[in-house]
């Protein structure tokens, strides 16, 4: 550390090896020129504010109860990580896929809520979303690159995929306050994408027991690997553990504002670990779909 700030210019070869070994040794890297138009990032950061500013009592007839926070908003103190007792200091609002019309994934994929009151959050959200997409699409080719695999496999593997954009509000922390902005995890999807991370307070979990922080300069994409490229990969591809501390005393009046995009496989993807990736003893994860390794982790988070 510090993350090195790859570039996608480079040539395909050195981009891949880079972000191979940068997701090997830490499982988070920091890309710049990712392609994403600041333009459409400024809009979209400004709708989210706007959302998050009304009053409560507007924002909570958004939340969608008992569909594991898929869509829509997620009110302050729900999500909580894996295994802590207090719930995260956190309230979000998750933009999904748009699927056509009888559409084969429409079962498990629920159809977005957008809020009337305000009229271009659901444009500039949809163009975010593709965006984010198309990125995701580009890095993934770059980590089969590195893994040896057909040039499409994982992009492919994505497509039409139950990723979801998320937007993320971190209330000012008043002094004493329990919990954490968001405790120490590890992601569920493939790979994810985070637009917003200057403001300090994420930071990642070294193999020595170290938290390390995550510092990428204005603009630049926050990439780390989740639990089902993990899986999928045999713990080739580390996804590892990070969390947000609460800010310093003089940020605790201050927000934390981010976005990150969770790529995930298609939901009849089966997650089963690559052939080059079972080791001379032969251990392996056995296979689950995307679809019910999701709801397993939905559940452990306690969305669902």
């Amino acid at each position: 550390m510090p993350l090195a700030s790859l570039s996608l210019r480079d040539d395909p070869a050195s981009f891949a090896a880079a972000l191979g070994e940068a997701f090997a040794r830490h499982g988070f890297a920091i890309v710049a020129d990712h392609g994403i138009d600041p333009g459409i990032i400024a809009r979209a950061e400004a709708e989210m504010r706007a959302f998050f500013a009304l009053p409560v009592a507007v924002k909570r007839r958004h939340h969608l109860e008992g569909t594991g926070g898929a869509r829509g908003y997620t009110p302050f103190g729900i999500e909580t990580a894996k295994d802590a007792d207090d719930f995260d200091l956190k309230e979000f609002w998750h933009v999904g896929r748009e699927l056509p019309p009888r559409h084969p994934y429409e079962g498990v994929m629920q159809p977005n809520v957008w809020p009337g009151e305000l009229p271009g959050f659901r444009d500039v959200m949809l163009r975010l979303f593709a965006a984010f997409d198309m990125a995701g699409a580009r890095l993934l080719d770059a980590i089969g690159r590195h893994l040896g695999l057909s040039p499409h496999f994982l992009s492919d593997a994505t497509r039409d995929g139950n990723s979801v954009l998320r937007l993320l509000h971190y209330p000012p922390v008043p002094a004493g306050a329990f919990g954490i902005r968001a405790g120490a995890h590890e992601d569920i999807n493939a790979i994810t994408l985070l637009l917003g991370a200057e403001e300090a307070g994420l930071e990642i979990l070294d193999r020595e027991g170290n938290w390390l922080p995550v510092a990428p300069r204005p603009g630049e994409l926050v990439v780390n690997v989740g639990d089902m490229l993990q899986r999928l990969t045999n713990g080739r591809l580390r996804s590892t553990t990070h969390r947000v501390r609460n800010p310093a005393p003089e940020r605790r009046g201050v927000s934390r504002w981010s976005m990150p995009f969770f790529l995930h496989f298609r939901p009849d993807f089966l997650i089963e670990t690559l052939p080059s990736c079972i080791g001379p003893d032969g251990d392996h994860p056995a296979p689950i779909t995307a679809n019910d390794y999701l709801l397993e982790r939905l559940r452990e988070i306690r969305l669902l």
